[in-house]
């Protein structure tokens, strides 16, 4: 099983593959904290902006890592259900919902913390391309683009270093192309496909925003 180094390797690999396909008018937008360093290396390679898309994993009490739902915040807070899982771990709507509030603070930490007064960039017309570290579930980036439909842009590109076959294959519907190096089987979890799979601090999200801005 061959391993990317760091989120930084896989973003210059990802990136690669993103520079030959020419997308027009291109807004990255990351999933924090882990697909932000993998974001930054597309930035610097298209000279696109970098914003971010605020979404938590709503993971099943007994296994936090296993995602249920996700929530996306914004004016009108998208939850989407992983139903297969739910209804395995018997988690109905009203106990989604409520797990869902403990992360909505979560994310409200995060947006106060990394963006501040920092305007979003503007998504209507260009083209979307989403980021992450890696897709498991796919729980989070589902309900990643559900949200961003709604801003109207004129492309949808979903770019991850390694994701599941399956997962990948239910979201196809949602964007407009994929870009996924890797798609290992049997799939066991994002961090078996790096060696340095660390979490990636709040500083850093802080520190490459700021980044981006100064190449904007």
């Amino acid at each position: 099983m061959e391993q990317f180094a760091n989120r930084s390797v896989a973003g210059q690999a990802l990136a690669a593959a993103l520079s030959e396909k020419g997308y027009e008018d291109p807004v990255v937008l990351a999933l924090p904290r882990g697909g932000v360093p993998v974001a930054i290396e597309i930035v610097r390679a298209l000279k696109a902006p970098l914003d971010l898309i605020m979404v938590r994993k709503i993971g099943v009490p007994s296994q936090p890592e296993l995602a249920a739902a996700a929530i996306v915040n914004g004016d009108d807070p998208q939850i989407v259900i992983n139903t297969e899982i739910a209804r395995a771990f018997n988690l109905t709507q009203e106990r989604i919902s409520q797990l869902a509030e403990q992360q909505l603070l979560e994310i409200q930490r995060r947006r106060r913390a990394y963006l501040g007064d920092r305007k979003s960039v503007p998504i209507q017309g260009r083209t979307a391309i989403v980021v992450d570290d890696g897709i498991a579930t796919g729980a989070t980036v589902r309900a990643s683009l559900k949200a961003l439909k709604r801003r109207g842009p004129a492309r949808i590109v979903l770019a991850v270093p390694v994701a599941a076959r399956d997962s990948l294959a239910q979201l196809r519907g949602d964007v407009d192309d994929i870009v996924c190096l890797q798609m290992p089987e049997p799939f066991w979890a994002i961090g078996a496909h790096y060696v340095d799979f660390t979490q990636t601090p709040d500083s850093e999200v802080i520190r490459l925003l700021a980044e981006a801005d100064s190449l904007a």
